[in-house]
């Protein structure tokens, strides 16, 4: 028996209903699923999902392995899981943000898709795009930088 989306989104739903739960970790099979809450400012905590890598996964790019260099000012939005990478959300649609688009914390900058549930990415901090690094409709690892936020106007 295999996990379905269905079966996925009653977890989470399960976990973002209850109000006392920190962490959860539910392994079945080759599925790992970890939901974190993070402690942010945000009255209502949204559960954090990492999906643990694929067996058959392919070796990291040069691209995920090459250390990143931030000029000061500069955040790396990154990777909170495995999956594929997707700058729109639909083919055809325009892209969530460009190379010198202002963006906001809370702007979504693209979306990744693991096990047919697509998961938002925000911005993180108020800024202007400044390199998208990540390739659409490509595997990306966890904390993959995948596009750069320059906080300096």
């Amino acid at each position: 028996m295999d996990l379905t989306h269905d079966d996925v989104k009653k977890i989470l739903e399960i976990i973002d209903s209850s109000e006392n739960l920190e962490e959860v970790e539910v392994a079945y099979g080759g599925f790992l699923l970890r939901i974190q809450r993070s402690g942010g400012t945000d009255a209502s905590p949204r559960p954090r999902v990492q999906a643990a890598p694929a067996p058959a996964a392919p070796p990291p790019t040069k691209a995920a392995r090459a250390e990143l260099v931030l000029a000061p000012g500069e955040i790396a939005v990154r990777a909170p899981m495995l999956g594929t990478f997707y700058r729109a959300a639909s083919p055809g649609a325009p892209a969530f943000v460009e190379v010198g688009q202002r963006v906001k914390a809370d702007d979504i900058v693209c979306l990744i898709e693991v096990m047919k549930l697509f998961n938002s990415i925000k911005a993180g901090a108020d800024g202007v795009v400044t390199r998208i690094l990540a390739e659409n409709s490509k595997l990306v690892e966890f904390d993959q930088p995948l596009i750069v936020v320059s906080t300096q106007s």
